[in-house]
């Protein structure tokens, strides 16, 4: 059965807009997706008829929250293929990588290796150069391929007695490229190292066997995966969060507080300190269990059908160049491409315009940038509700910018 993608569309009230006379061709989902109204009525039940603080509490709108809160818990752990108990609420992606290179990073010790590679975003960069800052861990870098893709062909050589961590993209947030995870993770059994993936793109596009990945690590971002904004998770294998001292110290993660000493509670507590984002965790919930309800056999052909049809669209306009995978082959539904001759800044104001929303610049990817000499690109995001309309819209405003900038 066709996949109905006009049924998923009314269900975003956004894309039904009409901004400033324009109407919106949304393709900027790697940076935020749009949020359907099974998400906005969750969060606003939340707001108007359960609103108070978890955990804490003993009256009954307390009870409500504490859970709706849980709840929400349970569908991203359903999402992911976990338990409960694994999920780890945070602030968002960063918070969740953040808090793996803090916490789980003070297990580790001077000398000790950590590997990532060029196409990483910033979010899976920084902490760890400031973990080395911290500790003298050392870091390695897995070169990227002519096509955008991780060269896992590098990585035995990288590998030593002293590497404890592997941390990956899932999928580029730059070039699409969907990383070889068995390979990855077969080549850090061999010196004992844990591998951490960031899902930041991947988990927008169906629901995650985690445990069928064999990883350690996994995090991703509510605001990328039709939730709210200022949610996070972060799962981990129950001994690695056991052995995991607190990120933050103060409300609810504690077991008995003294002058003297403080006790931890158990995780997830132990990582949840203070009130938690308690709406846009209960969004988030409402996402995962939106998501699990989508066709994604379905959804992943549409998607790929739009990537062709984007790819072969952009090869027809003289002087552009796409970088990353030329083929839908391991790829995900992003397509970054650069315009001779033409900023991808302008690029992306002259797709304003014709009511095209993309991303421009380095994609807080600059390590990638540099590998390939690149100022930027102009980063192309598609989600289960894009159409042929929009490719078109984007199409046709990529047609002028070659025109009128060149």
């Amino acid at each position: 059965m066709k996949l109905d993608v006009a049924g998923i569309r009314r269900q975003f009230p956004i894309l039904s807009a009409v901004i400033d006379g324009q109407p919106v061709h949304y393709l900027d989902n790697g940076a935020s997706a749009q949020t359907p109204d099974a998400v906005l009525d969750a969060v606003r039940t939340y707001e108007t008829t359960g609103r108070a603080n978890v955990l804490r509490g003993v009256h009954r709108l307390a009870e409500r929250a504490t859970e709706a809160y849980e709840k929400a818990r349970e569908e991203v752990a359903a999402f992911l293929g976990v338990m409960p108990m694994e999920v780890v609420f945070t602030g968002g992606c960063t918070a969740a990588i953040n808090l793996v290179a803090y916490s789980h990073g003070s297990l580790l010790k001077s000398g000790d290796r950590i590997i990532l590679s060029e196409l990483e975003h910033h979010s899976n960069i920084v902490p760890w150069q400031l973990l080395r800052a911290r500790s003298g861990i050392e870091i390695d870098v897995i070169p990227v391929t002519l096509d955008g893709r991780i060269d896992l062909e590098i990585l035995p050589r990288l590998l030593t007695a002293r590497t404890r961590l592997i941390s990956l993209a899932h999928v580029s947030n730059v070039t699409g490229a969907l990383l070889d995870v068995r390979a990855v993770v077969a080549a850090a059994k061999t010196v004992g190292a844990r591998v951490m993936l960031d899902g930041a793109q991947y988990a927008p596009h169906g629901p995650v066997d985690v445990p069928g990945l064999g990883v350690d690590f996994y995090v991703f971002a509510g605001h990328k995966a039709y939730g709210p904004n200022g949610i996070g998770v972060l799962w981990a294998r129950p001994e690695l969060l056991e052995a995991m001292p607190p990120f933050h110290g103060g409300g609810s993660m504690i077991g008995r507080v003294t002058f003297a000493e403080t006790t931890w509670a158990p995780p997830p507590r132990r990582f949840e300190a203070g009130t938690p984002p308690i709406g846009p965790a209960i969004g988030l919930g409402a996402a995962c269990a939106w998501m699990r309800r989508l066709d994604w056999p379905g959804v992943h052909a549409h998607e790929m059908a739009l990537v062709q049809r984007l790819m072969d669209g952009l090869q027809e306009i003289d002087g552009t160049h796409i970088l990353g995978p030329a083929s839908l082959q391991n790829r995900y539904p992003v397509v970054s491409f650069m315009l001779d001759g033409v900023h991808p800044h302008d690029v992306a104001q002259t797709l304003d315009s014709f009511g095209v929303a993309v991303r421009a610049g380095h994609h807080c990817a600059q390590p990638l940038m540099d590998r390939f000499d690149l100022d930027g690109t102009t980063r192309v995001s598609m989600a289960p509700y894009n159409d042929n309309s929009d490719i078109d819209a984007l199409l046709t405003g990529v047609k002028h910018a070659a025109r009128t900038l060149r």
